[in-house]
């Protein structure tokens, strides 16, 4: 039996890992700064203890005794700046340290796709890609790919076997149902009420959090100290994803298209900061190309994943018993509410069946989700 400390144990991601480690019998501590936080892990044998992951010596109290370590702990989003960087690039290197401070042998990090530096459109970013600091013009991607550095950095120079794992773009389900959903779920929830306008013709890579979690267990016993494994699932476009919510849900939401050049535009209007709806970051991260493969993964660590259908599906059904039980908001009017209405009256009035012909005469999709 290992004794193993999982930081972030009361997010998506986190969770599983914590749950994946209770049900195969280690011993798990996991830290948290809310105790309210606690309750998603209600169902799960884990002794809480309380540190802030930017504290060493809270750290270090919560890794006393460990084997081994998970930082899982981060911040998706864009906004305050300040914590996006201490979170994602500061961190990791407090708790690398920390581990090296109570003999704790083995750490994996948490990191991110948007770390991997960018593929050429169409084509799929590896393990060795190479990251320009600013190329995407995300706060969140430079930070996550400052945590690596720095993580590693400090494992080497203290002894520590750090292993990076860099999931993709994750849906399903939580270990708690009843919790409304994290970032990156929230495009399933915002689609099914009729909250999303639009997409960008980007690309993504989507993956299942149980996929992703197991493959934090994987590492953890076969990855290569100093190496990073990106924990990726399919390659598809936002509109295909789009579309492929439209099927599993039987809901028809027309959504219109936004060329890739939309990315440029909110990456300025974040330059000059200008105020909207949505944070320039959330459509320069829709423009990307963030098509990546696992082959490392599944090569060196034998990591596979569940079929797209499966994760989508469970996604929905979930979403659906969120809106049902009303444990989220289903009304409420907001710019981008007001947008997808819009959309919805146009298609009503013959309008998206009009842009629908025009598409044949472009070569290029205008228009998903129908």
């Amino acid at each position: 039996m290992t004794t193993a400390c999982v930081t972030g144990a009361t997010g998506f991601v986190g969770g599983h890992v914590a749950r994946l480690l209770s049900e195969r019998g280690d011993a798990v501590r996991v830290t948290y700064r809310e105790r309210g936080r606690l309750d998603r892990l209600e169902a799960l044998d884990v002794e809480p203890v309380r540190a802030d992951v930017l504290d060493r010596a809270s750290v270090r109290r919560a890794l006393k005794g460990c084997e081994v370590a998970f930082h899982t702990a981060g911040y998706v989003g864009s906004r305050p700046p300040e914590r996006v960087w201490e979170m994602n690039a500061l961190s990791p290197r407090v708790v690398v340290e920390a581990a090296a401070a109570e003999d704790v042998g083995r750490v994996v990090l948490t990191s991110s796709v948007a770390a991997i530096g960018r593929a050429p459109h169409g084509k799929a970013a590896s393990e060795d890609a190479v990251f320009r600091g600013g190329e995407f013009g995300m706060a969140y991607a430079d930070a996550k790919h400052e945590g690596e550095a720095e993580a590693l950095a400090a494992g080497a120079r203290l002894g520590v076997e750090v292993i990076v794992v860099n999931p993709a773009y994750v849906l399903g389900v939580p270990i708690d149902r009843t919790q409304p959903g994290e970032t990156s779920t929230r495009v399933v929830g915002n689609f099914l009420l009729g909250r999303l306008p639009a997409v960008v013709d980007g690309a993504t890579n989507v993956v299942d959090v149980e996929d992703v979690a197991a493959g934090h267990l994987l590492a953890l016993e076969r990855g290569r100290p100093g190496e990073r494994y990106i924990l990726g699932g399919y390659n598809l476009t936002w509109v295909e994803l789009i579309d492929r919510l439209a099927v599993e849900s039987g809901v028809r939401r027309p959504l219109a298209v936004l060329p890739r050049e939309v990315g440029a535009l909110a990456r300025l209007q974040g330059q000059l900061h200008v105020p909207g709806p949505i944070a320039p970051e959330a459509f320069a991260l829709m423009a990307q190309n963030w098509r990546v493969s696992s082959q490392k993964a599944k090569r060196e660590l034998r990591y596979r994943t569940r079929p797209l259908d499966v994760t989508v599906r469970a996604t929905v059904e979930w979403y659906r018993e969120l809106i049902q039980k009303r444990a989220i908001r289903t009304r409420g009017v907001t710019p981008l509410s007001v947008a997808a209405a819009g959309m919805r009256v146009a298609d009503r009035a013959g309008v998206v069946g009009g842009i629908r012909a025009l598409e044949r005469y472009l070569g290029r999709r205008l228009v998903t989700g129908t």
